[in-house]
């Protein structure tokens, strides 16, 4: 059903071109394929905005690249709770107490107990804080949003302080709509674009026409898709044996998993494997959408423009980041709301985690209260290496550089610095993560220089180390490799001993 915001929006889903045709119909015009319609209204008499449709809502959550806490898989608790012993599990070593204190914190989250409250990761640098915040997000799932960002983050020269803050807030905000669609679903078989001369001259050629091979367990079809759903494919990275479906109307393509046929294979990443799909190639399946509420205030502050010359222009000399409305925002809430009762839609409150939270002044401080109390807030979690310092922009001194009014409504957590043996155990995990191969001599010598240093700077040791081993000839890492690296280069402390012994030249 459409989802009207009175005038201000609506969200609609277009009965389009079908995007696909059957192997029957093969021999016909190249370009009588899947093709996919535009997705256009006219604004409402009232001067309402152009329709939106919930295909052409883009995600805006952040994506995560592989970096210091991309070895974190969980938190390690076994099924009563208690965090497992000296085994290394989810990629987490020690903290045994703070990772209890999360887990009870996750089951609170998935019984939806949680929303509107806040949690408090407390400890010093290096400590681990992120790496437990990483492991509350994967024992979440994919399903439940996970909004990262760091305090510094809220101050910007082109929208406000609480504008950014709130933005996050909705980013972790997840609305999952159930649709009823016509789908192509199966195994993929057979992928072959076929190829003609470029119309507009040159050496290149250009796609015609994709045709594939899908394949269920009441048996195959073969399918002739437009190029543009080519593109689809490519940016799914589908290969064949992959699980997938083609939506008939919007010609959106969705990769499910692997094949369970081939889950003896080998292979480089972990997939997730599927069973081969039961029924017909083309069905009505039930399709779930998940997006954020950011993403419904993205598709919808901007009206959809035309394709003249001027309207391009105004495109281009937009302001690259505008904010959104407080009107239009209560205005979706009310249509969130209304789906949710009638049961289309279900709200599902996600994490937002706000890293270095000292750097929030009074002001954001405040508006994060107010948030924090609001009908659709998501579980906030917060991190800080402070002790007593000042709030930012006052001349109050406060725990963890926090307001006492913000400091009453949190749950602390307490990181504890981690042992020798834990950190040389974390450095372990680190090696493996990044393909590399420590003899056991250069493993107690990396631990060392941890303990003496600190755990990061250890880490940073290992890819230089790599490299000197290869120019040694060698495979794996050495200690006298580590020592060389550990020689060539200074930690913070050594170089501020440093800087104490040489004052005199260096400027002030």
């Amino acid at each position: 059903p459409p989802v009207s915001l009175s005038g201000f929006v609506s969200f609609r889903i277009d009965q389009k071109q079908m995007m696909a045709s059957t192997s029957s119909n093969m021999d016909q015009d190249a370009h009588s394929g899947a093709a996919i319609s535009a997705a256009a209204a006219a604004a409402s008499a009232s001067g309402g905005a152009a329709a939106v449709s919930l295909d052409e809502i883009k995600s805006t959550q952040k994506v995560q690249r592989v970096a210091a806490h991309s070895h974190i898989t969980g938190l390690g608790l076994n099924s009563d709770g208690t965090a497992v012993g000296d085994s290394v599990v989810c990629g987490l070593v020690g903290q045994a107490q703070a990772r209890e204190s999360a887990g009870l914190v996750v089951d609170l989250i998935r019984a939806r107990k949680m929303a509107g409250r806040a949690l408090l990761l407390a400890g010093a640098p290096g400590t681990g804080k992120t790496a437990l915040a990483m492991g509350i997000a994967q024992e979440l799932g994919p399903q439940v949003p996970f909004c990262p960002m760091v305090g510094s983050e809220v101050y910007s020269t082109e929208v406000k302080k609480t504008e950014v803050l709130m933005e996050n807030f909705r980013r972790a905000i997840g609305l999952r709509i159930k649709e009823v669609k016509e789908v192509y679903e199966g195994q993929l078989t057979e992928l072959t674009p076929l190829e003609t001369e470029n119309q507009f001259g040159g050496y290149g050629k250009t796609i015609s026409e994709v045709q594939i091979e899908l394949k269920t367990t009441k048996g195959t079809k073969r399918v002739k898709l437009d190029p543009s759903i080519y593109e689809g494919i490519q940016k799914e990275k589908i290969r064949t044996g992959d699980v997938i479906y083609i939506e008939a109307n919007s010609g959106a393509v969705k990769r499910i998993g692997r094949c369970d046929v081939y889950s003896t294979e080998v292979e480089l990443e972990a997939e997730e494997y599927v069973p081969l799909p039961k029924g017909e190639v083309f069905k009505m399946k039930e399709v779930v959408q998940d997006v954020t509420l950011h993403d419904l205030d993205m598709a919808n502050a901007h009206p959809q423009g035309g394709k003249d010359i001027i309207s391009m222009m105004g495109n281009i000399m937009k302001a690259t980041k505008t904010e959104i409305t407080d009107k239009l925002r209560s205005e979706i809430n009310k249509i969130v709301n209304g789906y949710i009762e009638e049961g289309v839609a279900e709200l599902i409150p996600g994490v937002l985690f706000i890293d270095e939270v000292h750097m929030l002044d009074a002001e954001v401080f405040t508006y994060l209260g107010r948030a924090l109390e609001s009908s659709l807030a998501p579980i906030v979690i917060l991190a800080t290496n402070r002790g007593h310092t000042t709030v930012r922009g006052t001349d109050i001194i406060s725990p963890h550089g926090i307001p006492v009014d913000i400091l009453d409504r949190l749950m602390i957590i307490r990181t504890e610095p981690y042992t020798p043996a834990e950190m040389s155990r974390i450095i372990h995990i680190r090696a493996q993560v990044e393909g590399l191969t420590l003899e056991q001599d250069a493993l107690q010598y990396i631990g060392q220089v941890a303990e003496r240093a600190s755990l990061r700077y250890a880490i940073q040791l290992l890819t230089p180390g790599k490299i000197v081993s290869a120019l040694s000839g060698n495979v794996s890492i050495s200690a006298a490799h580590i020592q060389e690296v550990d020689e060539l280069f200074l930690d913070a402390k050594r170089s501020a001993t440093m800087l104490r012994e040489n004052q005199e030249g260096y400027l002030r």
